[in-house]
């Protein structure tokens, strides 16, 4: 008898370290949000208040999402004296969305500047390009259709050094001029350029709602 119940308890004693065993590994963590489209807009059209505004912007909705510890810079170009280019504004990468999925490894792989980088392109469009609530943007079937991203760039990534305004003055205005477009989901318009797909009708909020969109831009982590 003794020797059974020696036996029955060496048993029970090994199958705590059979189901530490059988036990998955440890997933990684998330990545934190790095990258995100505004959930709303400033409100008064392309009048951000300028650069530094739309940056606030960026910034008071990453806070509002629980990432204010980091820098954020709004994607936005603008042109004339001391023009600024979006790709330099937004760090180095790489960028994760709300739901840790990386949408660039670097500022080459998001504007393709190789030609294998623009062969395989960004995984942008409207299942990663989420907002900072991890929710997709409206796009093209949806009501209202807000995919129509400001950025006042050019595919690359840089400003227009034309004499037209494509950055409704630089971000400071609500009327006259126009500012370039980006195409959230990657679609509609024969165009789908996520950061240059054509200009908005006007700089005014109903302007910009006309053809798709809400005043919303793109926010990247420039110091995680």
């Amino acid at each position: 008898m003794k020797t059974v119940r020696i036996l029955v308890l060496t048993g029970v004693a090994a199958i705590p370290t059979a189901l530490v065993l059988a036990q998955p590994p440890a997933q990684p963590a998330p990545q934190p949000m790095t990258f995100f489209v505004t959930s709303v807009g400033k409100g008064d059209g392309a009048n951000l208040g300028g650069l530094a505004g739309a940056d606030a912007h960026c910034q008071a909705l990453a806070a509002a999402a629980g990432r204010g510890s980091a820098t954020w810079h709004a994607y936005l170009s603008t042109q004339g004296s001391g023009a600024v280019n979006a790709r330099d504004r937004i760090g180095n990468g790489p960028w994760y969305n709300a739901r840790g999925q990386r949408v660039a490894q670097n500022v080459g792989e998001l504007h393709g500047d190789t030609i294998e980088q623009a062969r395989l392109g960004n995984v942008l469009g409207k299942q990663f390009s989420l907002t900072e609530k991890s929710a997709p943007v409206n796009g093209v079937g949806d009501t209202p259709n807000q995919h129509d991203i400001l950025t006042g760039s050019q595919p690359d990534g840089r400003g227009y050094t034309d004499s037209a305004d494509h950055t409704c003055n630089n971000w400071s205005s609500n009327g006259q001029g126009t500012a370039q477009l980006g195409h959230s989901d990657k679609q509609g318009g024969g165009n789908s350029s996520w950061n240059s797909a054509h200009p908005s009708r006007g700089c005014s909020q109903p302007n910009l709602v006309a053809t798709g969109g809400a005043g919303l831009i793109y926010c990247f982590a420039v110091a995680p």
